[in-house]
């Protein structure tokens, strides 16, 4: 992610992002704040691209599990929404996508270290 941050050109295009768990931790073996910025940023740009099933210039680096476990995360969450619009909060179905979903980002943040950015 240092590599560039998400941002528009002068023209409206946008900045490719590089997402690298395999570099979110800094000397101290912490998440660095201007990564998990830049991650939270590039997850609010690749949310929408998710639903539309548009692209979005992001690269996605990381060892095989963080990338598995990311892209479950993004499945995950992106069935509990449609669940949650289809047949609301209150709905069983929901309760169980959200379910699924809190076990996916259980296992992504032990794999990776980095907190996952959205609330439940």
């Amino acid at each position: 992610m240092s590599d560039s941050e998400i941002s528009e050109t002068e023209d409206g295009d946008l900045v490719p992002a590089v997402i690298d768990f395999t570099k979110m931790r800094d000397e101290s073996g912490e998440v660095s704040e201007s990564y998990f910025l830049t991650f939270s940023l590039a997850l609010r740009w690749l949310m929408p691209a998710l639903f539309k099933g548009g692209s979005m210039p992001i690269s996605i680096r990381g060892t095989k599990p963080q990338l598995d476990n990311f892209a479950n995360v993004m499945s995950k969450e992106k069935r509990y929404l449609e669940s949650w619009k289809s047949n609301g909060l209150d709905s069983p179905h929901t309760y169980k996508n959200k379910a699924k979903l809190g076990l996916a980002i259980s296992q992504f943040e032990r794999t990776t270290g980095v907190k996952w950015p959205f609330k439940q």
